[in-house]
């Protein structure tokens, strides 16, 4: 697959508790109370602190889509039958088989339930099993411990710290630590992380 084709794409990613879809105009209201949760975006590199900022954040992820730069997601929760965050495909390069899945945040009721163990098992099975890529990147402020600690509890390799990696919108100057899962790695992390997953 083409980087042209991959975006004309309507990407649904599912199982029995959660539903990826394509971010559309559709979710802003129901994502707007989550995203007023500041503590989401307490080391992120976007700053949200009003509803005006998440209308810019917001149009800022679909102009990324249509722009063929990125594929946001909401996340559709099926046992609460309700809208409860997001994430996205970016840096996406396709011709290097390659992508990083990222700017994720997600209702902070739903933080440590195992409900992103599911969507990331989604989003990187699709990256590996359907677009065949070689490499799938996370990344996170060195500030941001818990989710360092969330990337190596589903199996992804810390690579290294980028030092004075990119100014956050508070202009914090950021540090970034590199996690990535490869190919002919991930069926051993498959079998031995997400079991639960896979024979549920």
């Amino acid at each position: 697959m083409n980087q042209e084709s991959f975006f004309d794409q309507h990407i649904i990613l599912e199982d029995a508790l959660v539903r990826l879809e394509p971010l559309e105009e559709r979710h802003y209201d129901a994502l707007l109370p989550v995203a007023l949760h500041k503590d989401l975006w307490l080391y992120t590199g976007a700053k949200v602190n009003s509803e005006a900022d998440f209308k810019r954040y917001f149009d800022n992820a679909l102009l990324e889509k249509k722009n063929k730069k990125a594929y946001p997601f909401a996340y559709y929760h099926k046992q609460q039958n309700k809208i409860v965050g997001c994430t996205r495909f970016g840096n996406i390069d396709l011709a290097n088989k390659r992508l990083e899945i990222g700017w994720t945040w997600l209702d902070p009721s739903l933080h440590g339930t195992g409900f992103n163990k599911h969507c990331k098992f989604l989003l990187i099975s699709y990256g590996f099993e359907q677009l065949q890529l070689n490499r799938v990147e996370l990344k996170t402020s060195h500030l941001n411990l818990r989710s360092q600690k969330a990337m190596r509890k589903i199996g992804a390799v810390e690579e290294g710290t980028l030092r004075r990696h990119s100014i956050n919108e508070d202009g914090l100057v950021r540090d970034t630590v590199y996690f990535s899962f490869i190919a002919e790695e991930w069926p051993a992390i498959k079998a031995r992380i997400f079991d639960d997953l896979i024979n549920s």
